[in-house]
């Protein structure tokens, strides 16, 4: 059954910061129901020390915004919340307005499976600010997150060089929800199967598993454990060989192989989940080969990550798939991508030109990009990305500019590169208009294979663990002068130079 059979949650519109639906109040209150918005989300750094994220959970948004709406018991709850001063917090009117609302927005993303980089937008939303507002929180949730395991999973699968990578983490996950999303970014970008049978209903995901160390320890002795799960599932047998000792498990695991053959089945696989991996694989592919069953292949986990797994097989060990929990579902090392949502130009109404934006910081990191943006993506001779250029779409539109073919780093301005002669790509695609999906959900193999070709377009220096080649994101020369110019708007004076 695909997620499409099963109703989307109603309750989204509440899955929010409450300081959402004051700004919300605000907007109401004081008139500004058709002041329009564009806000861009984007992250400051790629995560896990990499040059590059994984696009993941744009799929969602078409839903998301066509289930937003504020039921009776939604009304109801927010009545009853008191201001900190006293009073209501919420003002009668203002939830009479909420019972009927519907989003009116226009979002367009980056698709799913796609490579994305620090400061571009990922996903822009613009129509009216309240509207915008109110989805801001939830959106970040959606898209943060699973962008986020996407990019763990994506750094993992490429460190098990093409030997499957099984997501069993949902017993970390955070919470249920987190467990079914991690296990859809997952395959998004590459896991082979989860162990999440509720993301494998919804989604349509392999799922994989066997038996734990407590089946094994429910027998009198290990070898009787073995034998009654081979006769259990003997077309889904991976026996766990390190509940006692890994080297008697192994041999264990031979006799009810040979046992197997004699009934005309197979033992698919061992798994070993404690001790020394590249030791203890190499142990058992050496016994299993030594007894004709080269056909039985080892399985390893025990907190595994990228760095782990290339070190094995660095190794040379010989293992043929690899289990993954804690260390990718937690996303471990780096528990949050940072996304933010940012309001980037805003106009009076639809009918009135859009103005640039930025927010400002004592912290040059923190200041944002102005403009309606876009992203179109160049690529070099080999076929992979080469760089990202973000441009304004309202000023290139209004002002009958030229496409722009000069760019400007975002953060380097003495890095200016010509990208005439190479060929691109918009990135920006249309999801939701006027508050209704443009298109029916897409189908997650889809996303898969968009993922695993965008991975492998682009160029190794890129996709190295330690210190990976910076990606080129870079303003059209245009925008950076707008960018300039609120920037010099808003420095202020310097102090006078006092007489001596």
């Amino acid at each position: 059954m695909a997620l499409t059979d099963i109703s989307y949650p109603t309750d989204v519109s509440m899955n929010t910061d409450l300081y959402e639906l004051t700004m919300a109040q605000g907007l109401w209150e004081s008139g500004r129901l058709e002041e329009q918005g564009c806000f861009t989300v984007f992250f400051r750094e790629a995560p896990f020390g990499s040059a590059f994220a994984v696009m993941c959970g744009t799929a969602e948004l078409g839903e998301f915004v066509e289930n937003f709406r504020y039921t009776d018991e939604d009304i109801e709850y927010l009545a009853e919340l008191d201001a900190p001063g006293g009073g209501r917090l919420f003002k009668p009117a203002f939830l009479e307005f909420l019972s009927s609302f519907k989003p009116r927005v226009d979002i367009d993303a980056i698709a799913e499976g796609e490579l994305v980089f620090a400061r571009e937008p990922m996903v822009r939303v613009s129509g009216p600010m309240l509207d915008c507002q109110l989805l801001e929180t939830a959106l970040l949730n959606i898209v943060g997150f699973q962008t986020l395991v996407a990019t763990k999973t994506a750094r993992v699968v490429q460190a098990a060089a093409g030997r499957p990578v099984a997501e069993f983490g949902l017993r970390r996950a955070q919470g249920p929800d987190g467990g079914v999303a991690v296990a859809r970014a997952s395959y998004v970008a590459g896991a082979a199967s989860t162990s999440n049978i509720l993301a494998g209903r919804r989604y349509g995901i392999p799922v994989s598993g066997t038996h734990a160390h407590s089946w094994v320890l429910s027998f009198p002795t290990e070898l009787e454990a073995f034998r009654a799960f081979a006769a259990s599932s003997p077309k889904n047998c991976t026996l766990l060989v390190d509940t006692y000792d890994v080297r008697e498990g192994v041999q264990n695991a031979i006799t009810v192989a040979k046992e197997m053959e004699v009934a005309g089945e197979r033992l698919a696989g061992i798994r070993i989940d404690s001790g020394d991996l590249a030791r203890l694989s190499a142990y058992a592919r050496t016994r299993f080969d030594e007894e004709g069953l080269g056909y039985v292949k080892i399985v390893v986990s025990n907190d595994l990550d990228e760095h782990t797994i290339a070190s094995l097989l660095s190794q040379g060990a010989p293992i043929d798939a690899f289990g993954v929990g804690t260390k990718l579902a937690t996303c471990y090392e780096q528990p949050a991508l940072g996304c933010v949502y940012k309001l980037a130009a805003r106009r009076s109404s639809t009918s009135a030109p859009w103005t640039p934006v930025m927010k400002f910081s004592e912290q040059p990191f923190k200041r944002t990009i102005p403009g309606v943006q876009g992203v179109r993506r160049y690529f070099g001779k080999n076929g992979g990305p080469a760089c990202d250029m973000l441009y304004d779409e309202a000023y290139l539109a209004g002002e009958g500019a030229a496409r722009g073919t000069t760019l400007v780093a975002v953060n380097d301005a003495a890095l200016v590169m010509d990208v005439s002669a190479l060929e691109a790509r918009e990135l920006l695609e249309p999801v939701v208009r006027t508050g209704c999906a443009v298109a029916p959900r897409e189908d997650i193999e889809v996303a898969r294979a968009r993922c695993a070709a965008a991975l492998g377009a682009l160029d190794p220096e890129y996709k190295r663990f330690l210190h990976p080649q910076a990606y080129t994101v870079g303003m059209e020369r245009g925008l950076a002068a707008v960018r300039d110019r609120l920037v010099q708007e808003r420095m202020p004076a310097a102090p006078p130079v006092p007489h001596r």
